[in-house]
């Protein structure tokens, strides 16, 4: 359900970001994004969600090409950026309708569904409030909650778990998995290997915009025994930074 095919990215001419990347989420599949940072993966999932052309290669969501087929493509995806900071002047309500709007989500549809999701995240009373007196980790959840709000099968996250409290890092967990036993597929970005270990099906590690490791942690951890995730993974970026090849 989201593909990257051979996704490359260049900035100012010759600084290659994202460097012939390929990858593939398939229905019911959770995959945690790692890598350290200025890996790449806010570029990788920036061109995924068709806020930056790549260079070369294509990116498909749902079955739809990102840049051949954008609006149908977009239809397909909760995006969480990285940065919760947007339309701070609304209240919380007022920018979750908004993208509502955007999305063409029915009136009775989306009451129900703003009703469930703040109800989980905890907010349901602070939407009247504008956003410029949340917290960051109230912002973080308003944002998620307005990507859902279209419930579509795409699910890509960039660090959706950054500010939030355990409660509420507890519920996005829970969510993740529920999209997924649908069959719906999810990909997120995260710096928490402990949350990639316990959540994912499988893991795409990048460095330099290069694939260092994907597939599952049982294959990453069977390549190198006697040490635990956090281990193999500063190794992995330990060889990449001195120039040789990771063990992958």
């Amino acid at each position: 359900m989201i593909k990257g095919e051979n996704l490359t990215m260049i900035y100012g001419g010759t600084f290659k970001s994202v460097d012939n990347l390929n990858f593939h989420i398939g229905k019911g599949e959770i995959v945690g994004f790692v890598g350290p940072n200025g890996a790449g993966k806010t570029t990788v999932i920036k061109m995924l969600t068709g806020i930056l052309r790549p260079v070369e290669g294509c990116a498909t969501i749902n079955g739809f090409d990102i840049v051949k087929e954008p609006l149908e493509a977009k239809k397909s995806i909760a995006y969480v950026a990285d940065n919760p900071d947007i339309l701070l002047q609304l209240k919380g309500i007022e920018y979750i309708n908004f993208i509502a709007d955007i999305y063409q989500v029915p009136t009775d549809m989306r009451e129900d569904r703003i009703k469930e999701l703040a109800t989980r995240f905890g907010i349901l009373d602070s939407l009247e409030t504008p956003m410029k007196e949340y917290s960051h980790g109230m912002r973080q959840k308003l944002m998620i909650i307005a990507a859902l709000i279209h419930n579509p099968p795409a699910w890509i996250l960039d660090e959706p778990m950054t500010g939030l409290d355990p409660a509420a890092a507890f519920e996005l967990k829970q969510m993740m998995r529920e999209h997924a036993a649908k069959g719906n597929s999810v990909l997120f970005s995260t710096h928490v290997l402990e949350v990639a270990e316990r959540l994912c099906d499988k893991i795409l590690i990048i460095n330099h915009g290069k694939e260092l490791y994907q597939g599952t942690l049982d294959d990453l951890t069977k390549q190198h025994p006697d040490k635990d995730l956090e281990q193999i993974f500063l190794d992995m970026i330990s060889y990449t930074k001195t120039g040789g090849e990771a063990d992958a």
